[in-house]
């Protein structure tokens, strides 16, 4: 039985017949001598009203009262006193002791149940033994009749605890194969997030391991979804440098001495675009992987080594830096200086020499913001979604670029568990801002 839908129905069920099979067992035990002599309705209550009648009519009385129960439910009765002797005559038929005797020798049944019962008086204060004769049809004609409505209930609970269990079983196995379902989706990379929408809304367990798996293929969607459009991208991004190299290549095959010298300068050129764009690449594609643990950054050391390179590239402009003392985070050094080199690399592309760059940092509403402002000309408002889109260059770009500075300064900061913001300044230019959770953030 490999599914678990019956392992849990059937388990289910067979405690309910396990437990439903001992209280009958019970109830079997409970057909003894006490439970009849409580129970049977011509035993229940007699020597009680017996005595009553002995003690204050008489023993004629006594002994018709006797009679009179025998002819109502045939029953026979024998009273003793303390000492074992016969208050009364009773009912018992002549002979019967021998009957008795003689089928008890011969192994036989008799042909009805014997019981005895000791009652204490509780005016006289005296002890009376009452020997009954019940005959085992009008007892078993009984026991039939009071055991009916305890089987009913018994099938009737039977019945509701089934139904209790396959609905128990359905509610647990129905969420697993929708989980298994997805499972088989997000291996076929044709994950949807509506699939576990309503398994998600439940309010146990089975609701919260749908949204870990939900944020989970999310995730995993995602990153097959941009290493595609990464594959895609590159592809045709690498076309351009290398057409190049094969026509620069051809030529120089063609040309004279002195042409080539002119054209071996062009290769080299194409060969670096070529190299640089392959280094972007490959850096975007680490920014997926595991970086490892988090380390305490100095930011304004990082700052300042920022500074002294972007004045070493661009002598002619001017970095401003406003970022309070000591203010340090945690993160990934490498990963981080990456993500702002690139921010100010691209602030450098468009800010006029008269106007410096602004870098500034400080906390707001429980976040860090570290912002690069430029003086430029901006970004139009249906550039702005797509300016860290891998490969994507706005309109007004005309300096060397591959599009991958902003996506990779976009990845660095998702992977901090930030985000990052691409707007035009309302005094005019572009400020990229990088908001990092204060969680990872220590002024």
């Amino acid at each position: 039985m490999r599914s678990l839908f019956w392992r849990i129905l059937a388990t289910l069920w067979l405690a309910i017949a396990l437990v439903a099979g001992l209280s009958t067992l019970l109830g079997y035990a409970l057909q003894q001598d006490a439970w009849i002599l409580d129970r049977y309705p011509g035993v229940q209550s007699l020597a009680q009203n017996w005595t009553q009648v002995y003690e204050q009519e008489g023993e004629e009385a006594a002994q018709r009262f006797l009679e009179r129960h025998k002819r109502r439910f045939r029953i026979e009765t024998q009273v003793l006193d303390s000492n074992g002797h016969p208050i009364v005559s009773g009912t018992f038929p002549a002979r019967s002791a021998a009957f008795e005797k003689h089928e008890q020798k011969n192994e036989r049944r008799l042909p009805w149940r014997r019981l005895t019962e000791d009652y204490t008086s509780p005016t006289t204060g005296e002890t009376y033994l009452f020997i009954y004769r019940i005959p085992h049809p009008d007892l078993f004609a009984w026991q039939r009749e009071t055991m009916l409505w305890p089987f009913s209930a018994v099938v009737i609970a039977l019945v509701v605890l089934t139904l209790f269990s396959l609905l128990l079983t359905l509610s647990i196995t129905r969420p697993l194969d929708r989980l298994r379902n997805a499972v088989h989706d997000l291996g076929r990379t044709a994950y949807q997030q509506t699939s576990l929408a309503r398994l998600a809304r439940r309010r146990d367990e089975l609701g919260l391991l749908a949204r870990d798996f939900n944020r989970m293929g999310e995730r995993l969607q995602n990153l097959i979804d941009s290493q595609r459009q990464l594959l895609r991208d590159v592809s045709h991004e690498l076309r351009s440098p290398l057409a190049r190299l094969r026509i620069a290549l051809a030529l120089a095959e063609r040309a004279a001495p002195e042409e080539r010298e002119r054209i071996w300068p062009r290769l080299t050129q194409e060969c670096d675009r070529l190299e640089a764009l392959i280094s972007e690449i490959l850096t975007l594609a680490r920014m997926d992987a595991d970086p490892g643990a988090a380390r305490p950054i100095a930011l304004d050391e990082l700052l300042k080594q920022l500074q002294s390179h972007a004045q070493l590239s661009a002598p002619e402009q001017q970095i401003q830096i406003q970022v309070p003392e000591h203010l340090s985070l945690y993160g990934w050094p490498d990963m981080l200086e990456r993500a702002l080199d690139n921010l100010v690399r691209n602030a450098l592309r468009f800010n006029p020499a008269d106007h410096p760059i602004e870098i500034s940092g400080h906390i707001r509403d429980h976040q860090l913001e570290l912002s690069v402002r430029d003086h430029g000309p901006g970004a139009t408002e249906t550039e702005l979604p797509q300016l860290s889109t891998p490969f994507f260059r706005g309109a007004k770009q005309t300096a060397p670029g591959h599009g991958l500075g902003l996506a990779i300064a976009r990845r660095s900061a998702e992977r901090h568990g930030g985000t990052l913001q691409l707007s035009n300044h309302p005094e005019g230019g572009f400020i990229a801002t990088l908001r990092l959770p204060l969680a990872n953030a220590a002024p």
